[in-house]
């Protein structure tokens, strides 16, 4: 596809990135799906439409918090929006000890990204207050941690708006956390992404999707703590651990399970699943052709030109 004024074009592991006249972005999020630092070797039906709604819903309901860069949703799996200059630093959040942060206390070391973890915890214990852990971006490979010290030290960000980037971090976090509580789940972690325009920063790519967060569901969570067993997710873990069963971790020789017509069925359920519960909505399945696609992109292109 050639979007009129394209003046650049790049495809990420799921998403295909137009860029219209330096000063747009058209974001379509494809049904690939990665896990691992790799893209699987089939796409997952409607998973794109999945990941595009929930991010959508979710920057119109943080617009009072942070200018955002989504201006239109053409198509369900399609956002137009400003073409901002990203930060190099992705801010990652945690309200528990889980996953990343989990596994580096395990162990034995209580501090992640310069921020010293309290002794005594268990897994998927609730931090006393949100934590924010941040990591570098990568176009390829592994995301590092980086600590607020070392941001500021190495100049990838000033010390001021490094200052703003945390206040709009932990009241996109209060926020998440208040809707997703009353969707009777707890959101656990989760990443933003920043970039700007001019002296305005803006909060870009996707949020509170599956794919950037994690969610317990919060009705047995105490009970489950209580007793030592884990927590019922609401997020992609489920691929990992599917792709871990049958031997795969993205390490070198390992071979990629094949995803038949069955699992991919039961991944899309599970998307779908997580929408309708994360929003609170019906899923409406939409299948476009490609026609309808291109058409549809060009006259929104149109529209936020006029």
């Amino acid at each position: 596809m050639n979007l009129p004024g394209q003046t650049n074009f790049y495809k990420g592991k799921v998403r295909d990135v137009y860029t219209i006249a330096d000063k747009y972005m058209v974001m379509i999020v494809s049904d690939r799906i990665s896990a691992f630092d790799v893209v699987l070797p089939r796409p997952i039906p409607y998973k794109g439409q999945v990941l595009n709604q929930i991010a959508a819903q979710f920057l119109d309901a943080t617009r009072d918090i942070v200018p955002n860069w989504k201006i239109s949703m053409p198509l369900p799996n399609t956002t137009i929006g400003y073409k901002c200059e990203p930060y190099p630093v992705e801010m990652v959040v945690r309200g528990n000890l889980t996953g990343h942060a989990w596994r580096t206390y395990k162990s034995g070391q209580s501090e992640l990204c310069g921020v010293t973890m309290p002794d005594g915890m268990k897994e998927n214990d609730f931090f006393e207050k949100p934590i924010l852990t941040p990591t570098t971006k990568a176009h390829v490979g592994h995301d590092e941690d980086i600590s607020r010290e070392e941001i500021i030290s190495s100049g990838l960000i000033s010390e001021k708006e490094y200052e703003q980037l945390e206040r709009y971090t932990l009241a996109l976090f209060e926020r998440g956390r208040e809707i997703a509580k009353g969707r009777g789940l707890i959101l656990v972690d989760t990443k933003y992404e920043f970039g700007k325009i001019g002296d305005t920063i803006y909060l870009i790519d996707e949020i509170h999707t599956p794919d950037s967060s994690r969610y317990f569901y919060m009705e047995g969570y105490e009970d489950r703590q209580r007793n030592g067993e884990q927590q019922k997710q609401l997020s992609k873990e489920f691929v990992r651990e599917w792709l871990m069963d049958n031997g795969f971790q993205g390490k070198e020789g390992q071979q990629i399970p094949e995803i038949t017509d069955e699992i991919a069925g039961q991944i899309s359920e599970r998307y779908i699943e997580l929408y309708e519960v994360v929003t609170g909505k019906t899923f409406q399945k939409q299948d476009m052709n490609f026609n309808e696609v291109e058409s549809k992109i060009i006259a929104a292109l149109e529209e936020v030109n006029k």
